[in-house]
């Protein structure tokens, strides 16, 4: 099971609806070269409402190649990316799981820690039998919640705008109480900026 961060997350899912998006890792395939200490991923992703998509990634080990390739896939569109940080990645076996002597089978436990452009802390986990799954939905849950942060952020400031607009001061109070809620979760300071410049 995967588990992101509890602040904010509710909300987001509310501002966004139907359009949260979160996908599903069907298939991995990691090729590592041991003496260059080079990783190269493929993963196949399904949010379930489009096609498959084929993401690939090359780097110093899973991990940074994981980054990589979703990095290279939503970062265009998605600001925030550019400039979140991983600070802590660590893993944690559960022995009392074992059903085989040697352990090898227990479940195990990853634990990443993203930092945004504020310097705020957000935590990831995600256990299971296979280390290079738990670590590969860990990475994507992490990219994901900041991707969605952005599009709760934006889909706000355009509801603010237009409630402004239409001079309904009962919304612009509730989505100025929400946007200052959430951008507590972003990672997209140009972004925020830009959008600031509009608003003036």
């Amino acid at each position: 099971m995967t588990k992101r961060p509890h602040a904010n997350l509710e909300l987001i899912r509310q501002v966004l609806g139907p359009d949260y998006l979160e996908h599903k890792i069907h298939k991995l395939v990691i090729d590592e070269d041991v003496d260059t200490e080079t990783s190269r991923v493929s993963l196949v992703l399904n949010d379930g409402k489009s096609d498959a998509i084929t993401l690939k990634g090359e780097g110093c080990g899973m991990i940074n190649a994981l980054l990589h390739a979703l990095i290279e896939r939503f970062s265009a569109e998605y600001e925030s990316l550019k400039t979140v940080e991983f600070s802590k990645f660590t893993v944690q076996s559960q022995f009392d799981t074992k059903t085989e002597r040697s352990g090898t089978d227990a479940v195990g436990e990853v634990f990443l820690t993203a930092i945004n452009s504020e310097g705020k802390s957000f935590d990831f986990s995600d256990a299971s039998r296979s280390l290079a799954s738990s670590a590969s939905r860990t990475v994507v849950a992490a990219v994901e919640y900041f991707i969605n942060a952005e599009r709760a952020y934006v889909t706000l400031y355009r509801a603010l705008k237009d409630a402004k607009e239409r001079d309904r001061m009962d919304l612009v109070t509730r989505y100025t109480r929400e946007l200052s809620e959430v951008v507590k979760s972003t990672s997209y300071a140009e972004v925020i900026e830009k959008i600031k410049s509009e608003v003036l």
